[in-house]
């Protein structure tokens, strides 16, 4: 059993929980945790950037994940979003099995 953690920034804690509430709500990912303030230092536009952002991290069924990442894409507010997936081959058996169920897969 295998399951996918994706990493997502936001541009802030009530834009990161709309997402988590959103994709969890369809059953894209069975839970998301929301770190609401992160310090980023990234170029954007030839310019070096320091913001403030969230970060949420998801875990979702490998069935779901390319679906989970078209749907935050779209619910998104950057130009480009950070979506950043990897996967899960052991861990906790009884939450991998959960993760899975909760997802429908």
């Amino acid at each position: 059993m295998m399951v996918y953690m994706v990493y997502v920034t936001a541009s802030n804690e009530s834009e990161a929980l709309k997402l988590a509430e959103g994709v969890v709500k369809e059953r894209l990912a069975a839970c998301a945790n929301v770190y609401p303030r992160i310090k980023s230092v990234y170029w954007w536009e030839e310019k070096l950037q320091t913001d403030e952002e969230a970060v949420v991290i998801f875990k979702t069924a490998p069935e779901k994940l390319e679906k989970l990442i078209k749907r935050i894409k779209e619910l998104h507010s950057y130009e480009c979003p950070c979506v950043l997936s990897w996967p899960i081959e052991k861990g906790h058996h009884e939450f991998i099995a959960w993760v899975l169920k909760e997802t429908n897969s």
